[in-house]
């Protein structure tokens, strides 16, 4: 199989629900029963890439498959790669983990991109011209880490994949990225999603009806996720080329809308292909 890394950026907050509820949150989002990492099921950007791509409805049914034959492209599961999270300094940053950039390293390798090497530390790794810092801490949320520099390599991979032709959005992930300890970013994943309560109002009285008072998790906006689509070239490899192809039009096309509560703004995102000559 041929593989190919799909980068995900949320513009807005982004809610791929389960559809049930956990503890307080009656719509929490989709999340992986190990690890805790939230996720955006491969069948949701499938579906999205398929609808708004311009392809002919043939060769739509040749890439993506319908109810009688399965088609070519495979989508797997879009995983958590950076989190943003408030910083005191810098207003925001862009967070990972050891154990999160060693799996994505793992789906990433099969694609033959050159990785930088993983590091792993007790403190929280910054690049030298982080604006996150305030005499070597970094202060997330409610947490003041003690950081160090160690995350230049990866920052400058990550900013030229995801933003290859805006310098400006590559300096802002350069002077934000912030690799923490998988435990940091565990409790990090629990608590600091997006939470919004949401009312529905009587139509005649205008005052709230039975029931109508719930919470909604989404991930926040400028979330970054990331995951490979493979293409199945035993059946019909002339088609390799054709399902990048219809990919990139449709990242070409600009925003498109992932997840749940589309009438309100939610879901709104890029998309990116990881090119291995960056």
């Amino acid at each position: 199989m041929q593989t190919h890394v799909i980068f995900v950026h949320a513009l807005s907050p982004i809610h791929a629900g389960t559809g049930q509820s956990v503890d307080v949150i009656d719509l929490p989002i989709a999340r992986e029963k190990a690890t805790n990492l939230p996720y955006i099921p491969g069948s949701s950007i499938k579906g999205v890439i398929r609808d708004v791509s311009p392809a002919s409805e043939s060769l739509k049914k040749q890439l993506f498959g319908d109810v009688e034959q399965a088609g070519d492209a495979i989508f797997a599961d879009q995983r958590l790669l950076l989190l943003p999270i408030r910083s005191l300094y810098g207003t925001f940053a862009w967070v990972t983990s050891p154990y999160v950039l060693s799996r994505f390293a793992r789906e990433a390798q099969t694609s033959n991109l050159w990785l930088p090497e993983i590091k792993r530390s007790e403190l929280a790794l910054i690049s030298q011209n982080s604006v996150l810092s305030y005499q070597q801490k970094v202060y997330l949320e409610d947490l003041d880490l003690e950081a160090t520099p160690g995350a230049d390599a990866w920052a400058g991979w990550l900013a030229k994949q995801l933003f290859p032709d805006k310098p400006d959005w590559q300096t802002i992930l350069q002077e934000r990225l912030c690799i923490v300890p998988d435990e940091i970013f565990n409790f990090l994943v629990t608590t600091a999603t997006e939470i919004t309560a949401r009312i529905r109002l009587d139509d005649n009285t205008k005052v709230v009806t039975k029931g109508g008072l719930w919470y909604e998790e989404a991930l926040p906006a400028e979330t970054i996720l990331a995951g490979i689509v493979a293409i199945n070239d035993q059946k019909r490899s002339a088609n390799r080329d054709q399902v990048i192809t219809a990919i990139i039009e449709v990242a070409n096309q600009g925003i498109i809308q992932l997840g749940g509560n589309a009438t309100v703004g939610c879901g709104l995102c890029q998309l990116t292909i990881a090119q291995g000559d960056r």
